[in-house]
């Protein structure tokens, strides 16, 4: 009982900072007149990924550009703004930074306790959530307990035996993914939510009322792929478009006034399919849907200069934030911005009615307009600190060192230094489970590919940056980003090529002809630009070529590689079973999949290799440009003063042109030589 009374202390401190309230009773309120106004602000959190406070485990620093602790002040200053709002996380919430893993893996929480990201959350006030992909990574007992759900699904005790954990305050939405074992949702699918409002009578006098806000949620349907080890023969997905259908009309005829879809998904305007990854659009256009909270691709909408082609679809409107005119918020990522949706409201006797001409929709930044970015809200820091500083001291722990600085920061243009070490510790890993497991493969070469995690997507911070000296735990989790899993799969010459020409899309296709500067870097993500790092394979990357066709000189050990030649890769469970939609891997191809970390798996092998050498671990790059002359500059971006890094590695033809880009997001302006 005195855990439970501190909880609820520190969440009645953290609300009341919040201006959220304790205790209030939302189901009290008086029938209103006909002709009540009320304004009613919906407000969105996506993808925080539990990044409660401004800090990088990685780097053991302050970083002020992310941070719940930050959120919070918005959400804050949008309960002084409005009078009535309602606070909605959108998934991807509870994993993503080294306090998840210590939570998750290292110091796995009690039945009792209340995962950190969710401790802040009941403390802000929210008052309902949806289910990400990443929700699904550390399985589905882990998820049911941080969750409070008792899953019926294989694998796991009947519901009736399983304990009631402390989950969130909150209502957690899923309509699309349902067990195999009963048929039905995992979670709820929707819930109604009875808000009392503040409202304004016909008289002028002010009149309190309740709004009944129906939420539905939906998670991308390829998290079957992404983690197929946790949830394959357990779950399965339905289409996200039929499942709106089918519930939507059961939440009206329940009394819902507004219906809010949480879909953790983008948008995508082609052909409906129910294993489409982001089915934002099409949900828009199902009848009864009032607003969409969006995220999973990590950007802002509404933004009237966005140049990402989701949103500029037909139909679509940037600036006023509608997708086929349904209100429509994605808030970024890491607790970055606050999504807003403004309603105006009107009951007319059986339910309250939305003014659209003065609906605003607004997606508002932490970071001022001078740079700056909005105070912390203290008491968020205060109600984790425990858990805080014991992953702080988790990730301290040493492993061995390194002669050289291991940086992402020139990935994109050949370096391997960050990326061989990770590649070495798999195909290391692979290979001896292949020698006393596996004696029917044992004859075929075992390879390996990763790819540059962090590679400058938020800004000149996000790279890979591990000092030369002492490496600890926090440095490996800095190497490998993710909480993958092993896998292996078994391939040919034939497979490997269409493998790199996929990876291959990191670029854009060059015109050696124009005088004009271009970009080298293409949209397509760096997560996705897999590389070998190995003596025994050679290739080159043709720019000048379209896509599909840009691998040259393909070989093994000097030869041309044979299309027909068997091979085993050594990758993660994200790729191997589909993730990245790489030609040939979608499952089939697996050979043995792992139930170790590659992080873990990277970990002991740095507890192995003792001292980590730029000659033994970071020089043997697979692949280079094909050379060719350019009439005019080619450039691409990292962060600044980072030249020689490039020259230590031995990458030719680099100079920085300007140190700051202009972006806003502290990159430098680099151009390289391609004919170097």
């Amino acid at each position: 009982m005195t855990a439970s009374r501190h909880e609820l202390t520190t969440a009645c401190l953290i609300a009341s900072a919040l201006l959220a309230g304790c205790g209030s009773d939302s189901s009290t309120a008086t029938r209103v007149p006909t002709g009540t106004t009320a304004t009613l602000a919906l407000l969105e959190t996506t993808d925080l990924h539990t990044n409660v406070v401004s800090y990088d485990y990685f780097k053991l620093a302050e970083d002020k550009s992310l941070g719940f602790e930050r959120t919070a002040t918005l959400i804050a200053q949008a309960r002084q703004e409005f009078p009535n709002t309602l606070l909605l996380d959108n998934g991807d919430t509870i994993q993503g930074t080294a306090l998840s893993d210590y939570q998750a893996t290292v110091s796995p929480l009690s039945c009792s306790q209340t995962l950190a990201m969710y401790k802040v959350m009941n403390a802000a006030g929210y008052e309902g959530g949806g289910i990400g992909n990443h929700e699904f990574n550390y399985g589905l007992p882990f998820l049911s307990q941080v969750t409070g759900n008792r899953f019926n699904v294989a694998g796991m005790a009947e519901p009736s035996a399983q304990p009631t954990c402390k989950g969130p305050d909150f209502p957690l939405v899923l309509a699309n993914v349902n067990s195999v074992k009963s048929a039905q949702p995992l979670f709820q699918p929707y819930a109604i939510i009875a808000k009392t409002v503040t409202a304004t009578g016909p008289d002028g006098k002010a009149v309190t009322g309740t709004v009944k806000v129906g939420i539905i949620g939906f998670t991308p349907p390829a998290i079957m792929s992404w983690d197929k080890r946790w949830l394959d023969g357990k779950v399965y997905t339905v289409g996200v478009k039929e499942t709106a259908e089918k519930y939507i009309p059961e939440m009206r005829a329940k009394g819902a006034d507004l219906v809010v879809v949480i879909s953790h998904g983008g948008l995508d305007d082609s052909t409906y399919s129910p294993s489409m990854e982001n089915g934002s659009y099409h949900l828009s256009k199902v009848a009864g849907v009032d607003a969409m909270l969006i995220g999973h691709s990590h950007q802002i909408f509404p933004n009237a200069t966005s140049t990402v082609a989701q949103f500029n679809l037909p139909g679509v409107d940037k600036t006023a934030g509608t997708v086929n005119g349904v209100p429509t918020v994605m808030a970024n990522y890491w607790g970055k911005h606050l999504g807003v949706i403004k309603f105006d409201l009107t009951y007319n006797g059986k339910t309250w009615a939305i003014d659209k001409t003065k609906t605003v929709v607004q997606a508002r930044s932490a970071q001022n307009a001078d740079k700056t970015y909005v105070a912390v809200t203290p008491s968020i820091a205060a109600a984790i600190a425990s858990e805080h500083q014991a992953t702080i001291d988790y990730v301290k722990t040493p492993v061995g060192s390194t002669d050289f600085e291991m940086s992402s920061f020139f990935a994109d243009v050949g370096d391997p230094g960050a990326i061989e070490l990770v590649n070495q510790a798999q195909a290391d890993y692979v290979a001896r489970y292949v020698a006393a497991n596996l004696p029917q493969y044992a004859a075929l070469p075992v390879l390996s590919v990763s790819a540059p995690f962090k590679s400058g997507f938020a800004g000149g911070t996000d790279y890979t940056d591990v000092a030369q000296g002492n490496m600890a735990i926090n440095n490996a989790a800095d190497l490998y980003l993710y909480p993958n899993t092993v896998y292996a799969v078994k391939v040919t010459g034939a497979d490997i090529r269409n493998w790199l020409e996929t990876a291959a899309k990191r670029f854009n296709q060059i015109n050696p002809a124009l005088s004009t500067q271009q970009e080298l870097i293409s949209s397509f993500p760096g997560y996705n630009f897999d590389m070998f790092t190995s003596p025994d394979i050679r290739y080159e990357i043709d720019v000048t070529q379209p896509v599909g066709s840009r691998i040259v000189n393909l070989q093994y050990k000097g030869i041309a590689i044979d299309p027909a030649k068997e091979f085993i890769v050594a990758t993660n469970n994200y790729r191997a079973s589909g993730g990245g939609s790489f030609p040939g891997l979608d499952g089939s191809k697996t050979l043995y999949a792992s139930p170790d970390t590659n992080r873990d798996v990277l970990i002991q092998y740095i507890k192995t290799v003792k001292t980590v050498t730029r000659a033994a671990n970071g020089a043997d790059r697979s692949w280079h440009f094909t050379k060719v002359t350019t009439a005019g500059p080619v450039v691409f971006h990292s962060a600044p003063g980072k030249l020689a890094l490039a020259q230590a590695a031995g990458i030719a033809g680099i100079t920085q042109l300007q140190a700051d880009d202009g972006s806003g997001k502290s990159l430098a302006l680099y151009a390289i030589d391609l004919s170097k």
